[in-house]
């Protein structure tokens, strides 16, 4: 009777069936309680913070500002308002900006909506004018937010991303090494063209789900191959995306924030390439060794396949999907000197946003291109949040409030001209990593963190670059715990790991990554002339 039972089980669900792992079709995370209580009070708290800065509070620091601290659009502001209105709008952007991050933290209300909040907020307070508060939603990165969807929604409508994830695993991936570096290369790959990391992991989760099960874990079983598979995934989605400008929109938004600070001054494609693809790399063939060899070390049992035929089960995908077509051929062609072009950036002289707008035109002209609007899957939400997170970083300019909090905090902590630059390194890189264990939001923690380092940067006279571009390097490490971003909760829902096994994978690189970002400034930035050197 027994047999029967697993036979009818075995029946219900096909592990190797690619079509089982449809995003759809995974469980969804509920809130726990903490999570519940906290969206809950999230918006009442943000109310009270909000009222009692703005109309209840006094800040020395705010009502004796020092010129140093200005920037050059705070000070025309003060010539066009006044100081008496001037030192108010910093209370408001103060108001404004801590009720935003409770908001966006604790998800009372949803990110989009909080977005839409601080643009009326900075209009209503005066922080900035109604004009430059409403024209971030036509910022170029935000162009180019929605124009590398354009070009993605390509890749993904016509399924080269998958012919090519698939065709690459049955090529190279042979053993159960074979198949990690497959997956890295991939995703090294999918990285240069897609900005988003959700969609990346939509792409290759179904995949790298069936290889997981066809290595004995399917149907609950856990085993460090699955545990291996799945969090290395992760990791490599993410880190693959701070290889390349374009990985991501928190990446795009620190290079606005820190040519803002140098007054429009052109950091390029290559530039970023140049200092980070390298060390993405690294992390990513360090990552590997520590999670097979250290963390969750294979048996041997472990390292081959259980199920007989299993791989050519992803043949049989692959053959569905029939001859490459003249559709994913244009696509490629598109794409690939869309890349070509953002790589060759100080050569002739085009920016990354207007590269990307020529080969969305080229994809979508009718009879030529590859995709028609309707086919172009733009997330609009996410789009309105980046909106408000750019509105926030205009206020913050326009009161040079980072600048000014920077000044106070380092007063009181009794540092000076004299302190060493490794410890403003070691304390900035540091603060950014670990708080990627509370921020759900990549975006959130550049808007935060890199006008920290500007404001740094400018009260010690070092150059802007040398510790916003470090940190700028740190932003996409958000695969600690699942809630640190959307395909860390997409990717636990697999039920391939529990919280303590991506905690122990997480936190273990991350400390690593400290450690390496620390050895780059003192090497490979020095080299490139972004830092003096650690030490």
């Amino acid at each position: 009777m027994k047999k029967d039972e697993n036979k009818i089980q075995t029946d219900k669900f096909d592990p190797i069936d690619i079509n089982n792992y449809k995003i759809e079709k995974l469980p969804k995370i509920n809130k726990t309680g903490f999570e519940k209580i906290m969206a809950i009070a999230g918006f009442p708290i943000s109310i009270i913070s909000f009222v009692l800065i703005y109309w209840f509070s006094d800040f020395g620091f705010l009502n004796d500002l020092s010129s140093d601290a200005l920037s050059t659009t705070s000070i025309k502001r003060i010539e066009t308002i006044g100081l008496e209105a001037f030192i108010r709008s910093n209370y408001a952007m103060l108001a404004i900006f801590i009720a935003s991050i409770i908001l966006w933290i604790t998800e009372s209300v949803p990110n989009y909506l909080t977005s839409l909040l601080v643009i009326l907020g900075i209009v209503l307070t005066g922080v900035t004018g109604q004009k430059e508060a409403f024209a971030q939603l036509g910022h170029p990165v935000m162009w180019l937010n929605i124009l590398s969807f354009v070009l993605a929604s390509m890749l993904v409508k016509t399924m080269v991303a998958k012919r090519f994830a698939l065709w690459f695993v049955l090529k190279f991936g042979k053993n159960a090494s074979g198949i990690f570096l497959s997956f890295m290369v991939i995703n090294l790959v999918l990285s240069a063209f897609i900005s988003a990391t959700t969609v990346k992991a939509t792409i290759l989760l179904p995949i790298f789900m069936v290889v997981a099960a066809i290595y004995g874990a399917a149907n609950g079983n856990r085993n460090n191959f699955g545990r291996n598979l799945v969090l290395q995934n992760l990791f490599q989605i993410n880190i693959g995306a701070s290889g390349f400008m374009t990985g991501s929109g928190a990446n795009l938004l620190a290079v606005s924030l820190m040519m803002g600070a140098m007054g429009g001054t052109v950091f390029s494609y290559f530039d970023w390439f140049t200092a980070a693809f390298p060390l993405c790399v690294i992390l990513l063939l360090a990552g590997w060794i520590i999670g097979t060899r250290l963390i969750f070390p294979m048996k041997k049992d472990e390292q081959v396949p259980q199920i007989e035929g299993g791989m050519e089960r992803l043949k049989t995908e692959l053959e569905s999907m029939g001859k490459i077509k003249f559709e994913e051929i244009k696509s490629i062609i598109i794409f690939g000197v869309v890349l070509i072009l953002w790589a060759t950036d100080k050569l002739h002289g085009i920016d990354a946003t207007t590269v990307a707008f020529i080969g969305a035109v080229v994809a979508l002209l009718p009879g030529v291109g590859v995709v028609k609007w309707n086919d172009v899957d733009i997330p609009w939400h996410l789009m309105l949040f980046s909106a408000g997170a750019y509105t926030l970083g205009a206020g913050l300019d326009a009161t040079s409030l980072p600048s000014t909090l920077v000044n106070y905090a380092f007063d009181s902590m009794g540092l000076s001209q004299n302190t060493p630059f490794a410890i403003m390194f070691l304390l900035l890189t540091g603060m950014m990593l670990f708080s990627a264990l509370i921020f759900q939001s990549k975006t959130m923690r550049t808007l935060i963190f890199i006008p920290i380092a500007i404001g740094v940067s400018q009260r010690f006279g070092y150059p802007v670059l040398s510790l916003a571009f470090p940190m700028a390097l740190l932003i996409e490490h958000v695969y600690v715990l699942p809630f640190n971003s959307k395909p860390a909760a997409l990717l636990y829902t697999t039920n391939h790991y529990s919280w303590s096994d991506t905690f122990k994978f997480g936190i273990t690189m991350m400390v690593l990554s400290w450690g390496l970002i620390i050895v780059w400034g003192e090497t490979v930035l020095k080299w490139l002339g972004y830092t003096p050197g650690i030490f």
